[in-house]
């Protein structure tokens, strides 16, 4: 395994799991045609769940099989530019506030669930794609559907054509199974309390702005324009992350995915917050490797999450409970 790989490719074990109510979900998912991954994604979750609130990272995941590797044209630290580094550990403080973390272990260059299940570009595979698969995105346009063509700066991930029996494969593998867990979570999550809140945590490069854009901020908050989540929810998570030094922007240039989309829904109790965090604030983007800012950033976004916890306990139930 290369060694840019190697020094991620470890996993830490699920902590004590529990059922949610009677709710029956796989904490670790493996199947069939797995592609090698062991699991391919987990629920890492406290021994007493008391927080109505779900944490995900998927697009930490850091296990590149090697039937893959051989299939690229890019080299182990080309294909991690588009993958989330060290997120997943960063929120993994979550369950010892009461709260799950969600996180894939497949890379995002193998497969990426912040899109719709058939984002796909005609011009990556052989074969027919699904009538229903979606090829006029701008996500597709741009190279990053749900399977990637590029990663980077438009870099092309493939040296050939994939049969398109191969994107089916890891959609109903991987993603659509990644969904069903996750969106079971949640609900089970929202039986349990009343209501729940879903962070999606992810990252992005300190560089690669437009050029109309100014300065990239520490952190960027997605609420899709204020429709996926309570405003005080938001209004919340800005003034936090404010106060504790970091500087923010709303929707700019992340608005949310499709996980933050598509699960965000305030008026049936569940309410769906991505956060972006510039690299350069933990580690170092060219070699991939934590820096000092590391421990520094954990420290802070344990207050971050304690703060999301503490309002969504004694302010988003209370009035879900009342709207009732």
């Amino acid at each position: 395994m290369d060694s840019a790989l190697q020094a991620r490719h470890h996993y830490a074990r699920p902590r004590i799991l529990l059922s949610l109510s009677g709710f029956e979900h796989p904490r670790q998912m493996s199947a069939p045609h797995d592609f090698g991954f062991s699991p391919p994604f987990e629920i890492v979750e406290p021994s007493s769940i008391t927080a109505p609130v779900v944490f995900n990272s998927p697009h930490s995941g850091a296990h590149y099989p090697a039937d893959f590797l051989a299939s690229v044209r890019l080299d182990a630290l080309a294909l991690r530019r588009s993958e989330d580094a060290f997120v997943d550990e960063l929120f993994l403080a979550s369950v010892d506030y009461g709260a799950p973390l969600m996180r894939a272990h497949f890379p995002r260059a193998f497969l990426d669930v912040n899109r719709e299940p058939y984002e796909l570009d005609p011009r990556m595979f052989d074969g027919r794609l699904p009538p229903y698969a979606n090829t006029r995105s701008l996500r597709v346009a741009g190279g990053l559907g749900t399977i990637a063509r590029v990663v980077g700066d438009a870099q092309e991930i493939y040296d050939r054509r994939l049969p398109v029996e191969e994107a089916i494969r890891r959609i109903e593998t991987l993603y659509k199974p990644y969904h069903a867990t996750l969106g079971g979570l949640l609900n089970g999550v929202r039986s349990m309390f009343g209501a729940a809140v879903l962070i999606d945590c992810h990252s992005m490069p300190s560089s690669g702005l437009a050029r109309d854009e100014r300065q990239r901020a520490d952190i960027v908050l997605g609420d899709r324009y204020g429709t996926s989540c309570s405003p005080a929810l938001a209004d919340l998570a800005e003034v936090t992350l404010r106060g504790l030094g970091f500087s923010v922007s709303r929707n700019r240039p992340y608005a949310g995915g499709y996980i933050t989309e598509h699960y965000g829904a305030p008026a049936t109790g569940l309410h769906a917050l991505q956060i972006e965090i510039n690299r350069a604030l933990y580690m170092d983007e060219k070699t991939h490797e934590r820096t000092a800012g590391f421990a520094i950033l954990s420290g802070k976004l344990c207050a971050f999450m304690e703060h999301i916890i503490l309002f969504a306990q004694s302010d988003l139930v209370v009035r879900r409970a009342a709207a009732e």
